[in-house]
């Protein structure tokens, strides 16, 4: 436990802090309260961490800002199972937030770590902005075949615009601009796609249609990318451009098993998520050879992440999005990632379900 005048030092600090990202506009006044639950923690709503706070422990932060603001002290967080208290082991938070959710697509069951709370997506967006492309062409509004061109950046200086300024570039085929996309991360590819489509408005409707609340998107790759590194994810919960853990792989289950979209479509995205190159010290390090993965990383400032699909050679199949951020360097990041793949599949896998995937 922390002494008196700790709890209060930390507590003055956090509340600057937290005024002073509030005036940037970066974080709502929201709070949510956080209850017991299976290696989960409920939603710290755009609450910012005070400095050194990560190093006491998510429950000394959280009390700091419940007697700044007044709200319900909740009780110990608890773990009912064996995998939920390692993976917490695991992604524990000392050195920067981390966050997770896992969903066994034959059994249903769920496992989270700050999985309900905000995390940068990053490039992982591109899964929905993919989608929804894809979505298009199953209605004719467009088709794989039909050429857009790249959407280069023009220099600008951060923040001197509201929309970074692009030109148009190379013409390319939809299906060569969701490969490069996904399999590599390229940047005018995305913003190409997301031009077509309507911008993000029509992503995050998509989304919505979905029935996936806590996800979404608010500037194009060109604007997030040049204004990327005035807020530290680490310690401050910037809700712009974000998603929660279990929504991400909520919409993972849903595109893996063929929800909305066309079979097309999904083969195409899964299909060139399969084929991903970035990220080969994330989930697929810490995986055995003969497990498939069909994934999507995201790295901006201080942040690193990776979600996807993981399929086992006897049928099992798990949908899992990772958030690391902190943690000192990018590799340190990258490790944190592959520990907890290795976590989540070597947890499911002891509890032995009986039931086959989902069916494609």
């Amino acid at each position: 436990m922390i002494g008196a005048d700790e709890l209060i030092a930390r507590c003055r600090k956090g509340a600057r802090r937290f005024l002073h990202v509030a005036a940037a506009g970066a974080v709502s006044l929201s709070l949510g309260v956080l209850a017991p639950a299976q290696a989960q923690v409920r939603p710290l709503a755009s609450v910012p961490l005070a400095a050194g706070a990560q190093a006491a422990g998510i429950d000394d932060v959280q009390d700091s800002f419940d007697s700044v603001f007044g709200t319900e002290r909740r009780s110990p967080r608890s773990y009912s199972s064996d995998f939920g208290k390692q993976l917490a082991s695991v992604a524990e938070a000392s050195r920067g937030r981390i966050g997770v959710a896992a969903i066994d697509l034959s059994s249903g069951r769920m496992v989270d770590v700050l999985g309900n709370q905000r995390f940068p997506m990053a490039s992982t967006s591109k899964i929905a902005i993919a989608a929804t492309f894809l979505e298009g062409v199953d209605k004719g509004k467009w088709s794989l075949s039909s050429e857009f061109p790249l959407m280069v950046p023009v220099p600008s200086a951060p923040f001197s615009s509201a929309i970074a300024p692009v030109r148009p570039g190379t013409y390319m085929s939809a299906r060569q601009l969701i490969e490069i996309m996904i399999t590599r991360s390229n940047n005018y590819a995305t913003d190409a796609l997301l031009k077509v489509v309507g911008g993000p408005s029509a992503v995050n409707a998509w989304v919505r249609r979905t029935g996936i609340e806590e996800w979404h998107i608010d500037r194009d790759i060109a604007t997030l990318v040049r204004d990327d590194g005035a807020i530290d994810p680490a310690r401050v919960v910037d809700k712009r451009d974000s998603a929660t853990p279990i929504a991400m792989a909520q919409l993972l289950s849903g595109i893996y098993q063929g929800k909305w979209m066309s079979k097309q479509g999904r083969d195409v995205l899964l299909g060139a998520m399969s084929r991903t190159v970035t990220g080969k010290r994330r989930i697929r390090a810490g995986l055995p050879a003969e497990v498939s993965v069909s994934h999507k990383t995201g790295s901006l400032n201080n942040t690193s992440s990776d979600i996807g699909i993981i399929e086992t050679p006897d049928g099992r199949a798990y949908a899992v999005a990772i958030y690391v951020t902190g943690q000192g360097t990018r590799p340190n990041r990258e490790a944190r990632i592959a520990s907890i793949a290795r976590t989540i599949y070597e947890g499911y896998r002891a509890e032995g379900s009986s039931y086959r995937t989902a069916a494609r």
